[in-house]
């Protein structure tokens, strides 16, 4: 199954719906989206950065291949240009000096802010001027999507999802099926239940190709006494959309899960082991649904410490392994989601070996964002992946630990071709493996 998902994505790409558009109207709907979308927040970033040069030291595409092309900052020339030659207070006195942007240059930038940034927000952690550069590079990717310029991998999938509302034609059926599944091993799966304090969200990777994560999950969510479902009409945490830049797909993707938790009464949604579809749910799924949400959204790896905190889930301690966890992006830097998970594991027994740069320093594994689709890109994530083995292989640990399907699909893609048998693993199955599965509280 792996390999034949590594097969589907070296074909993504010809499956994209072609955009044909003159180069003139690329470049309209590009600054379109750019006068929309910059705010005095953005604004301010714009026009804060000092070439300093901090950033580039922060980026593992920078380090990894020392190109000052790909200094994080840069990535927001073109947004910055059209902001002083259209909308600054000075634009009068810039246009002069400012170049307007070509197709040419968006083309070029597509590069810059899909292949070669993950919007993992490293960068930001060190910028003395605190620029949010990841908010500026979502900008950036919206506009580009705008110009028909998203990568043909990334259009495949977000149109599709648009379409269809699957990802990789994983539909309801195919949900259904590894449903079965795994209750043919005797795990109880709740699907469909018509009310349910909890919402259990999955993914097309645990649906297709990590189904032991899918099968965990149900055994840890089981063993906690919980009242939970999946929804085959909202069952896809993964958000192409906004990877793509996509508003409209992004919305529609949210809105999705939205209407099936408020149908159910749902107190909690729970993401996933998937890194973007967390932000995408718990910050900008309010904007999109143009609100607050009426519950709670939690990353499986947060529910899992909080539930091990409140002894509300007991695991087996006494394992010898000394492991290393894996902040992925989206959970960590961006959502604060660090000591859960090490609780967990700290439960087990096991031994975790902390890297210099760990919790909100962590370096990328270098395929988020929707990168590791991007085939072109497979050189850039192979540096990148080359800074997570070093870390590993200098801690000494046993085994690589992560709450993220796309780290764990692409660390598992480097270390196939590098010939790494460092065992890379998911946290919801380690921690099932390790549970004392006797409810605690009535389902």
């Amino acid at each position: 199954m792996y390999t034949q998902f590594g097969n589907a994505i070296a074909h993504l790409a010809e499956q994209a719906p072609k955009v044909d558009l003159p180069d003139a109207e690329r470049v309209q709907r590009a600054k379109a989206v750019m006068r929309e979308k910059i705010d005095r927040n953005l604004a301010v970033d714009l026009e804060a950065c000092v070439r300093c040069g901090y950033c580039a030291d922060a980026c593992q595409f920078s380090v990894q291949s020392d190109d000052p092309g790909l200094i994080p900052t840069r990535k927001l020339e073109l947004m910055r240009r059209v902001w002083r030659r259209e909308l600054a207070p000075l634009a009068w006195l810039w246009r002069p000096f400012t170049a307007d942007i070509t197709a040419d240059d968006l083309r070029q930038w597509q590069v810059l802010c899909y292949d070669s940034c993950t919007e993992c927000g490293r960068c930001s952690m060190v910028c003395p001027m605190g620029i949010y550069i990841a908010r500026g590079v979502n900008v950036m990717r919206e506009a580009l999507a705008a110009a028909g310029l998203a990568p043909d991998e990334l259009r495949a999938v977000q149109s599709e999802q648009d379409a269809r509302g699957t990802v990789f034609g994983a539909d309801a059926n195919h949900l259904r099926q590894a449903v079965e599944a795994i209750r043919a091993k005797g795990v109880t799966v709740h699907l469909d239940k018509p009310q349910a304090k909890v919402l259990m969200l999955t993914t097309v990777l645990d649906i297709l190709l990590f189904q032991d994560a899918l099968e965990a999950t149900a055994r840890v969510l089981n063993a906690a006494g919980l009242d939970w479902t999946l929804r085959s009409n909202g069952y896809e945490a993964a958000n192409f959309g906004l990877l793509s830049g996509v508003e409209q797909t992004q919305k529609k993707a949210t809105e999705a899960v939205i209407r099936q938790a408020i149908e159910i009464g749902a107190e909690s949604v729970i993401v996933p082991e998937c890194g973007h579809a967390y932000p995408a749910l718990r910050w900008e799924g309010a904007e999109e649904h143009g609100g607050p949400l009426p519950f709670r959204v939690l990353a499986i790896s947060e529910l899992i410490g909080e539930l091990v905190a409140q002894g509300r889930l007991k695991l087996r301690g006494g394992m010898q392994h000394t492991l290393m966890f894996h902040d992925a992006c989206k959970l960590g830097r961006h959502g604060g989601v660090f000591e859960q998970p090490r609780l967990a594991l700290r439960a087990t027994g096991a031994e975790l070996r902390e890297p210099r740069d760990t919790e909100e320093m962590n370096w990328c594994c270098g395929g988020g964002a929707g990168g590791f689709l991007i085939n072109r890109a497979a050189p850039l994530r192979a540096q990148a992946f080359a800074i997570k083995r070093a870390q590993v292989d200098g801690s000494g640990a046993q085994a690589l630990v992560t709450s993220c399907g796309s780290c764990r699909l692409n660390f598992l893609a480097g270390a196939e071709q590098t010939g790494w048998d460092k065992p890379i693993l998911s946290l919801v199955e380690y921690v099932a493996q390790n549970l004392v599965e006797q409810p605690l509280v009535a389902a």
